[in-house]
C-alpha cells in the first residue's frame, strides 16, 4: 500500500486520483500550485493537506509523528531552491505559516510570519540585512507567535507598541528607529515573562508549534462562528501553507499589497486594491495603517506596477474569474503570495458574470452559476429614499468599502451588537478597526464603520462577502470605548453620539449620516439583473411560485417573477384586523353547530375570506393560486393564560349571552399537551366540517366574482395534514359539494383542483392511494421534517440543534436545508408512488425549504414541478433552479 502523502511542494502540487485539488490542499495551496505552474514568482514552499488536519484533531490535537520528518524533508527542498538554510545564524531562511481551507474564510484562522528567528539568529540577520529591518521582523514574530501560538492576549503587545509610539511622538510603526524596535523587542519579552512563557529558541520547535496552531485554529470560536454563519459544512479542515518569507518591510524599495482584478464593490474592469510601502502583508488587511490606492503604485514603482498588471490579467484569464491577489515587493522584485476568487458584492457579482461572458472567458451557463443566491439577496436589500434629503445630516465621509444602505443603533463592540440584536434592535457597529474576533457582531449588524483601515481591510472584505454596507478609514471618528461615545467634528463643532443613537451608513458613497434615514425597496427588474434573470428563466425547469396571503404580497411576488401562489395560509388572514380575530373567537367559543352566534361568526369569516381571495385571484390573474384550508390548532387564536384570557372570556360571555364559566370551560378544553400533533389540519375540518364548508364556499364565490370582472382564475385547494385516504375523501366531498353549489347558483364554471399537503410520513408512504384522489401534492417539508425526525421545530433550535450542527452530529439544521437522506427519502417515495398511479400528478413543495438553494437542487433532482417560497426569495429560487438544471446537465 502506498504511503499517505501529507505534503505537496507548490511547484509539484497535484491531486491524487479523483480528489479535488482544493479539497486536498485548500484554496490557497491549490492556487499557489497553479501560480507556480504558470511561471509566476511564487516564494517556494509547500502545503500540508487538509487530511492531516482531520488526522490532527482525531489524535486529540497532536501532529502525526511521521509528519515532523516529512516537514524537514520539504524544508530541505526549499533550502535547495533558495540557497539558504533554516536556522542559519548568519543568513537564515524564514517562513510564514498560513491556513487555507477549501472555502475562503478571510482572517478567521491563524497565521504566523517570520518563523525561524531567535535571540542569536536575529543578531546575525541584523549584521547581514540591517538592524532596523531585523528587529522589525523579530518584534513581529514575538507578537504573532505570542498571540497565535501561546495565547498571550494581543492587547498586551499592542499596548507596548502604542506606548512606545506615544513616547517617541510618532504615529506609525515605520517611524520607529532601530533602537526603538530593539527596545520594543525587549518590552515584548517582558510580556512573555509576565505570562510565564518564552519564545522557543529552536527554529524547528517554532515551526512545529506554528503548524499546530494553524490546525488548532480550525476550531477556534471565530472560525466556527464564520462557518455557521456562512453554512460551510462537510470540510475536513484547513491545510497549512509553509512559504518562504519575502520582505515588504525592507525599506522604501519594498512593500506589500492586496488587489482585485476587478472592482469588488461594483464590478468595474479595473485593478482595484491597496499598497503599503515598507510593510508586511498583515499590515494591509489589519487596517493598522490606511494604505494608498493601488494605482498610485504606478507613480512610485512603475515597472513593478506594469508587471503586477500583466500577472493579474493572466491570472484572471487562467482562473476564469475575478481574482483577489496578495503580493509583496522586496527590493524592487515582485512576488505573488496568493490568489483566490475574490469576494464581491451582489452588484459586482452580476456585472462581473455578464462581462466575463461578453468577453468570451465563460459561457452563459457559467455566468449563471457564477452569481450566488446570496448575491441576489443583497441586490434585493433596500436603498435610501433620497440621498439629497439627508445631505445636511452627513457627519463625515470615509472609504466606500461595501455598497448599500444601513440604518441602526450605534454600538461599539461585537458583544454589544449581539446583545442589542437579541433585543430586536437594528445596529450599526462602529470600531477603530475590526478583527476576526468581531465576526459575530459584524454578522448581526446592518452595517459597519471603522476609523482606520482601507478597501482591503478585514472589515471591508468580510462586509463585501456578506453584502453588508461598510465605510472604512473614517479618520474623523473619535471613538471613546470607555464612555461609549463617538465624537465627530462637523463645521468646527463637535457632534457627540452615544451608544443606542440612530445612525445611517451609505456604503456606496462612504457617508456616515446622523439619524434614522428613510429606505425604499430595491428594483428587481431591468438592467444587468433583468438580463441575468432572462438567462435564468430560459435555463430552469422548475417553476417558482410564492407563499403569500394578501393581494399586496401577491403583487410583489409577481413583480419578482412568481408563476403563481404555492401556499396561501388562510389562518393568516384571520389575524389581519381586530374584527376578524373577534369573529374567529366567537366561532370557537360557541359549541352548538347551528346556533345563531356560530352561524353569524361563520358568515362574517366567509365575507372576510371572500374579499381576500378575490383580491388575490385578481392580482395573480391567469396564474394558479393554491389555498390551504385552515391548519393550526384553534387555541392559537386565543391569548395565553392571564388577564387577557380572563377579559376575553368575559367579553365572549356577553356576546354569546352565556356564562363566563361556560366560555372558560369551552376555551380551556381546546388546549392540548402537544398541539402540533393534535386537533389541526384536516382533523379540524373533519371534527368541524362547517369550517371547511365556509372556506370552500368563500374560495369559489371569490373565484366567481373575480372571473366576472375579467380575471382568469385557477384555484387549487389544498387539504392539510392528511394521513389516510378516508380523511382525504371526507374533505374532498365537502369541497366538491361547495363547488357544485356555488357554480350552479352563479351559472359559472370554475377551473379548479383539489390536492393535499404531504407532511406526515404515513401520507408519503400512502402516496399511491392518495394520488387516486388528489390532483396535486405539495410537500410541507417543515412538518415532514418535524415528524420524520420526531423533534419540535419550535424548541429544537434553542435546545440542541445548534449544538448538533457545531459538533458535526448534523451537517446542517434540517429546518434550514432539507435532510436529503431521511426526509428527502420520504419525498422520493411519495414522488415515485404518486406518479406510478398518476403520471401527470402535479408535484411541488411549499415549506421553507422552497427558498433554500441546496434544497431546491434536490427537488429538481427528484422531479418536482415547482417550488414555492416567500415573495422576496422568488428571484433567489429562480436562480437556484437554473443552477440545479445546469449542474444536472453536467
Amino acid at each position: 500500500m502506498a504511503p499517505i502523502r501529507r505534503i505537496y511542494p507548490f511547484a509539484q502540487g497535484k491531486s491524487d486520483g479523483d480528489k479535488s485539488m482544493k479539497e486536498l490542499l485548500g484554496g490557497k495551496g491549490a492556487n499557489l500550485c497553479e501560480m507556480a505552474k504558470c511561471g509566476l514568482a511564487v516564494p517556494p514552499g509547500f502545503s500540508i493537506t487538509t487530511e492531516v488536519c482531520q488526522e490532527f484533531h482525531a489524535l486529540g490535537g497532536k501532529l502525526p509523528e511521521e509528519l515532523l520528518a516529512e516537514i524537514k524533508t520539504a524544508v530541505a527542498g526549499v533550502e535547495a531552491d533558495m540557497g539558504l538554510k533554516f536556522g542559519d545564524p548568519k543568513a537564515p531562511l524564514l517562513f510564514s505559516v498560513r491556513s487555507g481551507a477549501a472555502v475562503s474564510m478571510p482572517g478567521m484562522m491563524d497565521t504566523v510570519l517570520n518563523l525561524g528567528l531567535n535571540d542569536t539568529i536575529v543578531e546575525g540577520f541584523a549584521a547581514a540585512r540591517g538592524e532596523r529591518f531585523a528587529m522589525d521582523c523579530y518584534r513581529r514574530l514575538l507578537q504573532m507567535f505570542g498571540d497565535v501560538v501561546l495565547g498571550i492576549p494581543h492587547e498586551e503587545f499592542e499596548s507596548k507598541l502604542t506606548g512606545l509610539k506615544a513616547a517617541r511622538g510618532v504615529q506609525y510603526d515605520v517611524q520607529l528607529t532601530a533602537d526603538d524596535l530593539r527596545q520594543l523587542v525587549k518590552e515584548y519579552k517582558e510580556v512573555y515573562k509576565h505570562n510565564n512563557l518564552e519564545l522557543p529558541q529552536d527554529p524547528w520547535e517554532q515551526m512545529y508549534l506554528g503548524v499546530t496552531a494553524v490546525f488548532k485554529s480550525w476550531n477556534i470560536p471565530r472560525a466556527i462562528k464564520y462557518r455557521e454563519i456562512n453554512k460551510i459544512t462537510g470540510l475536513k479542515g484547513t491545510a497549512v501553507n509553509v512559504q518562504t518569507m519575502v520582505f515588504g518591510n525592507y525599506g522604501d524599495t519594498s512593500g506589500t499589497g492586496v488587489c482585485f482584478t476587478r472592482n469588488p464593490a461594483n464590478g468595474d474592469r479595473e485593478l482595484f486594491g491597496e499598497f503599503l510601502i515598507n510593510a508586511q502583508g498583515e499590515d494591509v488587511v489589519a487596517g493598522i495603517r490606511t494604505p494608498m490606492p493601488i494605482k498610485l503604485m504606478n507613480d512610485v514603482m512603475p515597472p513593478i506596477y506594469a508587471e503586477l498588471v500583466a500577472n493579474t490579467t493572466m491570472l484572471e484569464k487562467h482562473m476564469k474569474d475575478m481574482q483577489d491577489v496578495e503580493f509583496t515587493v522586496q527590493e524592487g522584485r515582485l512576488f505573488m503570495l496568493q490568489c483566490r476568487n475574490g469576494k464581491r458584492t451582489g452588484t459586482a457579482a452580476l456585472r462581473i458574470a455578464l462581462d466575463l461572458e461578453a468577453e468570451g472567458l465563460i459561457t452563459m451557463d457559467e455566468a449563471v452559476c457564477m452569481v450566488e443566491p446570496r448575491h441576489l439577496d443583497q441586490l434585493l436589500h433596500p436603498q435610501f429614499e433620497d440621498e439629497k434629503k439627508y445631505a445636511k445630516d452627513v457627519l463625515t465621509r470615509g472609504l466606500a468599502a461595501s455598497p448599500g444602505a444601513a440604518v441602526g443603533r450605534l454600538v461599539f463592540s461585537a458583544e454589544e451588537a449581539e446583545e442589542w440584536k437579541a433585543r430586536g434592535e437594528r445596529v450599526v457597529l462602529c470600531r477603530h478597526e475590526t478583527s476576526p474576533e468581531d465576526v459575530g457582531g459584524m454578522h448581526v449588524s446592518e452595517g459597519i464603520v471603522t476609523a482606520r483601515g482601507g478597501m482591503t481591510s478585514h472589515a471591508a472584505v468580510v462586509a463585501r462577502g456578506w453584502g453588508k454596507p461598510c465605510v472604512c478609514g473614517c479618520e474623523a471618528l473619535q471613538i471613546d470605548l470607555k464612555n461609549k461615545t463617538l465624537t465627530i467634528e462637523v463645521a468646527g463643532k463637535d457632534v457627540v453620539l452615544k451608544e443606542g443613537d440612530w445612525v445611517s451608513l451609505n456604503g456606496t458613497t462612504g457617508e456616515v449620516i446622523k439619524g434614522q434615514q428613510g429606505l425604499k425597496k430595491a428594483e428587481v427588474t431591468g438592467g444587468d439583473l433583468g438580463k441575468l434573470m432572462a438567462w435564468v428563466d430560459k435555463t430552469r425547469h422548475l417553476r417558482v411560485l410564492t407563499n403569500c396571503d394578501t393581494p399586496e404580497d401577491a403583487l410583489v411576488a409577481r413583480q419578482n417573477g412568481a408563476q403563481g401562489i404555492g401556499l396561501c395560509r388562510t389562518e393568516h388572514m384571520f389575524f389581519a384586523t381586530p374584527e376578524r380575530i373577534a369573529a374567529v373567537r366567537r366561532m370557537i367559543a360557541e359549541e352548538e353547530l347551528d346556533s345563531s352566534h356560530k352561524l353569524e361568526a361563520l358568515e362574517d369569516l366567509k365575507k372576510f375570506q371572500r374579499e381576500d381571495f378575490e383580491g388575490i385571484f385578481r392580482a395573480m390573474d391567469g396564474l394558479p393560486v393554491t389555498i390551504r384550508l385552515l391548519d393550526p390548532p384553534l387555541h392559537e387564536f386565543l391569548p395565553q393564560e392571564g388577564p387577557a384570557m380572563v377579559a376575553l372570556c368575559k367579553q365572549l360571555a356577553l356576546e354569546l349571552k352565556t356564562t363566563v364559566e361556560r366560555v372558560e370551560g369551552r376555551l380551556n378544553g381546546l388546549r392540548e399537551v402537544n398541539p402540533m400533533m393534535g386537533l389541526r389540519g384536516c382533523r379540524l375540518g373533519i371534527v368541524h366540517p362547517e369550517i371547511t364548508e365556509m372556506q370552500a364556499t368563500a374560495i369559489f364565490e371569490a373565484a366567481v366574482e373575480a372571473q366576472k370582472k375579467g380575471a382568469h382564475v385557477h384555484p387549487h385547494i389544498m387539504v392539510p395534514l392528511v394521513a389516510t385516504t378516508e380523511e382525504m375523501d371526507h374533505q374532498l366531498a365537502i369541497v366538491r359539494n361547495a363547488a357544485t353549489a356555488v357554480q350552479a347558483k352563479a351559472g359559472v364554471k370554475i377551473n379548479y383542483k383539489v390536492g393535499t399537503m404531504i407532511e406526515v410520513p404515513r401520507a408519503a408512504l400512502q402516496a399511491g392511494k392518495l394520488a387516486e384522489r388528489a390532483e396535486f401534492f405539495s410537500f410541507g417539508t417543515n412538518d415532514l421534517t418535524q415528524m420524520t425526525f420526531g423533534i419540535s421545530r419550535d424548541d429544537a433550535q434553542a435546545k440542541f440543534l445548534s449544538h448538533y450542527t457545531r459538533s458535526g452530529i448534523l451537517v446542517s439544521d434540517p429546518f434550514d436545508t432539507l435532510d436529503q437522506v431521511g426526509v428527502g427519502e420520504m419525498v422520493k417515495i411519495a414522488v415515485e408512488r404518486g406518479r406510478a398511479v398518476k403520471p401527470d400528478l402535479e408535484l411541488g413543495i411549499c415549506g421553507e425549504h422552497g427558498g433554500d438553494p441546496a434544497s431546491i437542487a434536490f427537488f429538481h433532482k427528484v422531479g418536482l414541478d415547482y417550488v414555492s417560497c416567500s415573495p422576496l426569495r422568488v428571484p433567489i429560487a429562480r436562480l437556484a433552479a437554473a443552477q440545479a438544471q445546469i449542474k444536472n446537465r453536467k
